[in-house]
């Protein structure tokens, strides 16, 4: 054998040999290009979710199935006086595993039909068991072929800013739609359909059309709040979007109502009936009232609790600015140890009482101010 030869077949021995002994060797590196266009993945070493993906994860998990999503239809005539179906959408979450079910009242409110979406894509229809339109809160059922799984009811009475919160619903139609923010303010007031919506929590979690009735979560998985509304921009379609400001009705009001409905098998919203008129300043003083004002009782409605408990109407008609106005009335200065600083005070004070409970009220009469006991009467809805 040539000498060449004998060293070239050495070379590829030693080669072999060197190769074999380090098992390790990429050989990937050895042809990838000097400068590859992309990296793998990196896993590192027991790596995995942080503390608060985590907690999202799991709150999701055990309220995914019970957050539901509600179609309602109603039908409309159009210029040719055709009757045609109209479909709305919303959210709900059920709150036991008979069935029932919380939502808006404006998610449900003037449709013929009332159709329930499970997560896993079963339909059902739904009756209205009972509605709040003063909270914009409704109840309803579905008779369902077996036990459901539910939410769990939690207190929103000491919610604080800051905190976490979880909002879970059918945004758009995207069913079972996570997102997540903080309570960013409490105690807000908003305008609603049917008046104004007082003491409302807001949030930063995205809120979208398709949100409203879902559960607001706190960081335990427990329901603190029914997405209610949004502040939002114009999207392409004319609804609108999400710009990090949400509303939700505190949990509190529907639990209140859930209570009466379990005691009463009803729904019912308390009325005063009597008809005052917000009074203040020069006016009040020009009326011989005091100048911190109060809602002046312009009528009062026989037989009803305000007669019942004792509260004067006017005596006497004037004319003032071109108005009748009735004086001589009782002037409701505060209502539950609060002011009557406003035309609404008293709408306010009722939207966490029940007919059959009692308010308190200062009454100012002949020159005094008197504490007035009323015990609310109920002015059914429709059920």
């Amino acid at each position: 054998m040539r000498p060449r030869a004998l060293l070239l077949t050495m070379f590829l021995v030693f080669g072999f040999w060197l190769i074999t002994q380090k098992a390790d060797i990429n050989f990937q590196s050895v042809f990838r290009p000097a400068h590859a266009l992309w990296s793998g993945p990196i896993t590192a070493q027991g790596a995995g979710f942080s503390t608060d993906e985590q907690n999202n994860i799991d709150v999701y998990k055990a309220n995914r199935a019970a957050t539901v999503n509600i179609t309602s239809r109603v039908y409309q005539q159009d210029f040719f006086f055709r009757v045609y179906p109209a479909d709305g959408t919303g959210s709900g979450f059920i709150i036991n595993e008979e069935g029932q079910i919380l939502t808006n009242n404006h998610v449900i409110n003037g449709s013929r039909e009332i159709t329930v979406t499970l997560s896993d894509k079963k339909k059902y229809p739904a009756r209205v068991l009972g509605t709040d339109s003063r909270n914009d809160i409704a109840l309803l059922q579905i008779k369902a072929d077996k036990k459901l799984p539910f939410v769990r009811l939690g207190e929103s009475d000491n919610i604080q800013v800051g905190q976490k919160v979880l909002a879970i619903g059918n945004p758009f139609g995207l069913e079972g739609t996570l997102t997540t923010g903080i309570v960013s303010s409490v105690g807000r007031s908003l305008q609603g359909d049917n008046g104004r919506l007082e003491g409302l929590i807001q949030t930063d979690a995205a809120i979208n059309p398709g949100n409203s009735g879902g559960p607001l979560l706190d960081s335990h998985g427990n329901v603190i709040g029914i997405n209610t509304a949004i502040y939002g921009s114009q999207t392409a379609s004319g609804q609108a979007g999400s710009i990090g400001i949400g509303f939700a009705m505190p949990i509190s009001r529907a639990k209140a109502i859930l209570d009466e409905y379990r005691k009463t098998g009803k729904i019912s919203r308390p009325y005063v009936g009597a008809r005052t008129i917000f009074v203040e300043g020069d006016l009040a003083e020009a009326l011989k009232l005091p100048a911190s004002g109060g809602l002046l009782i312009e009528a009062i409605e026989r037989g009803s609790p305000a007669d019942q408990a004792g509260l004067k109407g006017p005596t006497e008609t004037v004319i003032v600015g071109g108005y009748q106005l009735g004086i001589g009335g009782d002037l409701i200065v505060a209502i539950e140890g609060q002011p009557a600083d406003s035309q609404d005070a008293l709408q306010r004070a009722m939207l966490t009482k029940r007919a059959g409970e009692t308010l308190e009220m200062t009454v100012f009469r002949k020159n005094r101010n008197q504490r007035v006991t009323l015990t609310l009467g109920a002015a059914p809805e429709r059920f």
